[in-house]
């Protein structure tokens, strides 16, 4: 069972499965923690791609259209493109009661169960199974890497902490990341770790199968990893380390260590030029940050000592030349095994465009969303821990700097107009998300606003 249309379409699709399935998903898709524009209403719904992925399965590519603008960061403006496996059977047992989407009452899907498939092992084993035996199902391409077997039988389990994507692990042997907002082009997910891979460099998890779609457009649809057993992401050390008054110096040097591992790896695997584009990135921000001001008020008296941060930008030293980075760098993007950090997501900010996030741009970028993200830390546990989280941020700026052969902390113009760049998306995350976080990256406006770092 198959149907293709433009990706560009805005038309709800009146006859065929969607007919039965339009009411349902107007309904569900802005329930779901992926979903982008939360802040609209579903007005219609149009049917890019259907694929019958094996009985029972059907493998979707939706527009979900929407009207009104959104907030910066909260979708396109008319809508997205969004990936949906959903599974379709006459009764749901009662242990998929959490998948459950709806019980079709119209089109040829009357009087069937609607829900989403990911969340059924049979079917997670089944899109194993496409992945471990690549080929095309429609306009689906299933490839992998022929020197990684994968084993046949791994019980899948869910993910449950994934926010922006949907993740299944096999048998804590492999992880599958499905993306669930879809833009044309390849994914940087799967582009920088297999890159990465073809380097040598050991800190990302390079990829063992994936799967795409040729229609509408050249898209990335899903990446199959392997999983770190007994691994602990930095959020979740840094935490505990504050609880158990603990220092995190050492394990903060050694990320430094390996963030700068992974950005000569990425220098070396996608060659940039050095031209310094300083005025234009000042730019950009600037637009964000009065963007944001707009949505929150709170803002908006440190609007003119802000905007000094990112007009330095264009006087002061430009620092390292732009090049591929990760785009979203914080302690939940990293994983210790061991003794080891290994680096994970390189998908950047899911809202920014794809060419946005596949462009070349400052490694401070990544360096500052770090160093906000120990502050984060801090201020997880009362009283806060100021001088906990300052130790950190200076730990890993020297082990950055033991590794790059540049210090972070000398491009201190760089460094407070990045810091500045992340707190603002912070405070519109925050704001649309988590009222009670707001004071957190609140307080660092205050800081960058007012003593310039």
């Amino acid at each position: 069972m198959q149907k293709t249309a433009s990706l560009r379409s805005r038309r709800t699709v009146a006859t065929g499965p969607m007919a039965s399935l339009a009411g349902l998903l107007r309904e569900w898709l802005p329930r779901q923690r992926w979903f982008a524009g939360k802040d609209r209403p579903v007005t219609d719904l149009g049917l890019l791609s259907m694929t019958e992925l094996f009985p029972g399965c059907l493998h979707l590519l939706v527009h979900a259209g929407q009207s009104g603008m959104p907030a910066p960061g909260g979708g396109s403006p008319s809508g997205d493109c969004y990936q949906l496996l959903l599974g379709v059977r006459e009764h749901l047992s009662p242990r998929l009661g959490r998948a459950l989407i709806g019980r079709a009452t119209a089109g040829p899907l009357a009087g069937l169960t609607v829900y989403d498939a990911l969340q059924d092992p049979r079917s997670a084993q089944l899109l194993l199974e496409r992945l471990r035996h690549p080929g095309a199902a429609g306009p689906l391409r299933f490839e992998a890497d022929p020197s990684v077997p994968v084993p046949a039988g791994l019980v899948p389990r869910v993910l449950e902490a994934e926010q922006s994507n949907s993740s299944l692990v096999y048998g804590d042997e492999f992880i599958l990341k499905v993306f669930r907002r879809i833009q044309p082009g390849v994914n940087p997910d799967l582009e920088v770790s297999e890159a990465l891979a073809q380097q040598g460099c050991g800190r990302v998890p390079a990829p063992v199968a994936w799967f795409r779609t040729t229609h509408p457009q050249e898209a990335t649809l899903g990446v199959l990893q392997p999983f770190l057993r007994n691994a602990s992401d930095g959020w979740a050390l840094a935490l505990q380390a504050l609880a158990a008054g603990d220092d995190f110096t050492a394990q903060a040097h050694e990320l430094g260590q390996a963030t700068a591992e992974v950005h000569l790896a990425l220098g070396a695997a996608f060659p940039a030029g050095a031209h310094d584009e300083s005025g234009r990135t000042a730019a950009v921000m600037t637009e964000r940050l009065d963007a944001a001001a707009h949505c929150v008020p709170a803002l908006r008296p440190y609007v003119p000592g802000l905007r000094t941060a990112f007009g330095a930008l264009v006087a002061c030293d430009p620092g390292p030349p732009a090049q591929r980075i990760h785009g979203d760098l914080h302690l939940g993007q990293v994983l210790r095994a061991g003794r080891h950090w290994f680096v994970i997501d390189f998908e950047g900010e899911p809202s920014r465009p794809l060419a946005e996030r596949r462009s070349a741009q400052s490694p401070v970028r990544d360096i500052a969303g770090m160093l906000r993200s120990f502050d984060y830390a801090a201020r997880q546990r009362r009283p806060w821990r100021p001088e906990w989280a300052r130790r950190c941020r200076e730990a890993y700026c020297a082990g950055y700097a033991d590794r790059a052969g540049w210090d972070p902390r000398k491009k201190h113009g760089l460094l407070r107009a990045y810091e500045t760049d992340r707190a603002v998306y912070e405070v519109l995350y925050e704001a649309r998300h988590r009222p009670d976080w707001l004071p957190v990256p609140m307080a660092a406006i205050e800081r960058l606003a007012v003593r310039g770092g």
